[in-house]
């Protein structure tokens, strides 16, 4: 059986969909096969970042609901193991039938390695949809006060809700500003109350690769970003890689 992780953030802003199409890429670029699935429903974005937003590609609902078998997922160009659902258009978290979802999802691990969720920002129903069938929670989180405060409520209905696997990715890591606030990545992951998963630096080639519709790990394989998705992969794969502290 595949493993489910959801890629969740309190807020928004913090780069939680970028870095769910890096760690799938690297995941797929490792030989993985993998499922990426948008579940922000009403701003789905997931496909501008891993290059797929001039591809036709169907709604998991369009799988839910039966109309479609799960191998019609939009296969990747580039990395021929990954595989995509994007997020339906007219409807939202709360229109969803939890029970074909869930049985969609049990499908789904029957048939790839990893599945990954990219969640709404927020802790509204989208949140919870995700987090209630995921055997693993990546938490993204910022440095800035509202983020980490958001993260650590987040946290919090986790453990209401049994979720014992959770862990936080400390995104856009600027060592200057972290200089001025005076703050570091510990103390970062004190407020949130959660283990790390990893640290992304703020990287410009992040934004760059989306605007010419590239995966990132296609536009600049060497960039600080893609290589701290690929040491982020390697740990979800259960490999020994070290987090570097900067």
């Amino acid at each position: 059986m595949g493993k489910l992780i959801a890629v969740l953030s309190g807020k928004g802003g913090t780069g939680k969909t970028s870095l769910c199409a890096g760690i799938a890429s690297a995941l797929a670029q490792s030989g993985e096969r993998v499922l990426c699935i948008d579940c922000d429903i009403g701003l789905r974005n997931l496909d501008i970042s891993l290059g797929l937003a001039d591809f036709c590609a169907l709604s998991f609902v369009d799988v839910c609901s039966g109309n479609y078998p799960l191998d019609s997922a939009t296969q990747h160009p580039d990395f021929p193991t990954l595989f995509f659902l994007t997020a339906p258009a007219n409807c939202t978290s709360a229109d969803i039938d939890e029970e074909r979802f869930a049985a969609f999802l049990e499908d789904a691990k029957k048939q790839y390695q990893f599945i990954l969720l990219d969640a709404p920002a927020g802790i509204e129903a989208g949140f919870r949809l995700c987090a209630k069938h995921a055997d693993q929670v990546i938490l993204v989180t910022g440095a800035d006060p509202a983020s980490v405060r958001d993260a650590a409520r987040a946290g919090e209905l986790l453990e209401k809700m049994g979720k014992t696997q959770v862990r936080v990715i400390v995104n856009r890591v600027n060592e200057k500003l972290y200089h001025d606030l005076c703050v570091t990545v510990d103390d970062v992951m004190d407020r949130a109350g959660l283990p790390l998963l990893g640290i992304t630096p703020d990287d410009p080639d992040v934004t760059l690769s989306a605007a010419f519709e590239q995966p990132l790990l296609c536009y600049n394989k060497r960039s600080a970003a893609a290589k701290a998705c690929k040491r982020i992969a390697k740990r979800i794969q259960g490999f020994p890689e070290p987090i570097p502290y900067k």
